[in-house]
């Protein structure tokens, strides 16, 4: 049985791991994750007790009872980079035995909800609107640096994406992956659109946003607003649902995205006052997760 060094899986004399500061027993098998740290603290006004509150970097985390539901709420910071992280960290604590450094015989499944905000694509997407990610588009990398990618993704989406796109970045590959069915069904019910989520590896640029820079192809939002394939549209963008639901997936937890709809790329309007929408769907999750 290999025994994982310490530059691996770094653990803190406390016995918590490394960037979260959480320790196994602090983590519920129900996960919500958000991006705001400040949003694990709204997510965690609806509980009705409090067990632990950790912060570390932009890592802040709370665990505590909602309705007979142990939840545990994590914010993950901005981008896919970070949900690496988190990821990581997350399943360590669940299925690693942190006093021999190695996996734990029993896997112990995790339900990862990511609540966020994002822009929608399409004129049947306006502002307010509850976007599940059924399936996201992957334009970061994370996913490729580990083994058997391929045995979670979306080989024939990937494909058509290039060819309807058009696509011109070199050393870059869009990447597909589907959220949990089962999670989906869960969660979404019929007050949530099921779409198909484009997480971005930037902000500005890789969502089409020119400031003084220009764009290496500044006729991709437009493909990306066009695409349709089997009768799928590119419904948002976000910027972390594809490495939440790539990285779930290969370590066997059930992981989704939902988020509300804050702009609309297609009309360029912006609603920065969105927390009475943002909390419904806290609720709608809270309730269902």
């Amino acid at each position: 049985m290999r025994t994982i060094p310490a530059s691996e899986l770094a653990i803190h004399s406390d016995g918590s791991v490394f960037h979260l500061r959480l320790r196994p027993e602090q983590l519920a098998d129900r996960v919500v994750l958000v991006g705001d740290p400040a949003r694990v603290t709204t997510v965690a006004s609806y509980f009705d007790s409090r067990e632990c509150e950790i912060s570390s970097r932009e890592f802040h985390t709370i665990t505590g009872r909602y309705r007979g539901k142990r939840i545990t709420v994590v914010s993950h910071g901005i981008g896919t980079d970070n949900i690496d992280i988190v990821l990581n960290e997350l399943d360590a604590l669940a299925n690693i035995d942190f006093a021999t450094r190695t996996v734990k015989p029993a896997f112990k499944r995790l339900t990862l909800v990511r609540i966020g905000t994002s822009g929608g694509l399409q004129p049947f997407i306006p502002i307010g609107t509850y976007v599940a990610a059924e399936k996201s588009i992957g334009f970061d990398g994370v996913i490729y640096f580990y083994a058997d990618s391929d045995s979670v993704r979306d080989a024939e989406l990937e494909s058509e994406l290039v060819k309807q796109l058009d696509w011109r970045l070199n050393g870059i590959r869009p990447y597909v992956v589907s959220a949990d069915p089962s999670l989906i069904e869960q969660i979404t019910r019929d007050d949530m659109v099921r779409g198909t989520t484009i997480a971005a590896n930037g902000f500005y640029g890789p969502q089409g946003r020119e400031l003084r820079l220009p764009l290496a192809d500044p006729e991709l939002n437009r493909k990306i607003e066009a695409f349709d394939y089997k009768a799928r549209k590119i419904t948002n963008f976000e910027m972390e649902s594809s490495s939440l639901a790539g990285l779930a997936a290969l370590m066997g937890h059930r992981a989704m995205t939902v988020c509300c709809i804050i702009a609309g790329r297609v009309d360029h309007r912006m609603n920065t006052d969105y927390k009475d929408s943002l909390g419904g769907l806290i609720e709608k999750v809270l309730e269902r997760i």
